[in-house]
């Protein structure tokens, strides 16, 4: 029994249209959307850098000095090793572990600063290396060059 139905399916040629239509869409909307978000990547590196820069604070209040270089930003979650210092930390300064940058990178921290900063704390960008421009700058508090 037929009802007069016909069921075609898609030909070739409008696949291939609508296939070339996605392209240039993607082609147009695609760039803006991966610039935000290596853009939104460099916003929160900068609150990370400013969240540490403020735990590193507290640190220096409870112990009456910064970590050094050596101990570095773990001495944030772990006690530091010395007995005589043991009874005025007041840690973990982080409720999580210290957290990599954006693109999966430790936060660098050393002592001195430039500037007259005590500290540098600060990320290496997407490209993991000093220096850089762009989104491979640096971004944080950065060290003496």
């Amino acid at each position: 029994m037929q009802y007069g139905y016909k069921h075609q399916g898609f030909t070739l040629l409008e696949m291939l249209v609508v296939l070339v239509i996605i392209g240039l869409l993607a082609g147009l909307v695609g760039p803006q959307i991966f610039g935000n978000v290596d853009k939104a990547k460099v916003e929160t590196a900068n609150v990370q850098v400013k969240q540490l820069k403020t735990a590193l604070q507290t640190l220096r209040l409870d112990m009456g000095r910064l970590p050094t270089t050596e101990e570095g930003l773990a001495l944030l979650r772990n006690p530091p090793s010395d007995e005589n210092l043991k009874p005025f930390w007041k840690g973990p300064y982080l409720e999580e572990a210290i957290p990599l940058d954006t693109w999966n990178h430790p936060y660098q921290y050393s002592i001195p600063g430039s500037e007259g900063r005590e500290f540098s704390l600060y990320s290496l960008g997407a490209d993991g290396q000093p220096g850089g421009t762009e989104y491979n700058a640096d971004i944080g508090y950065l060290p003496p060059r």
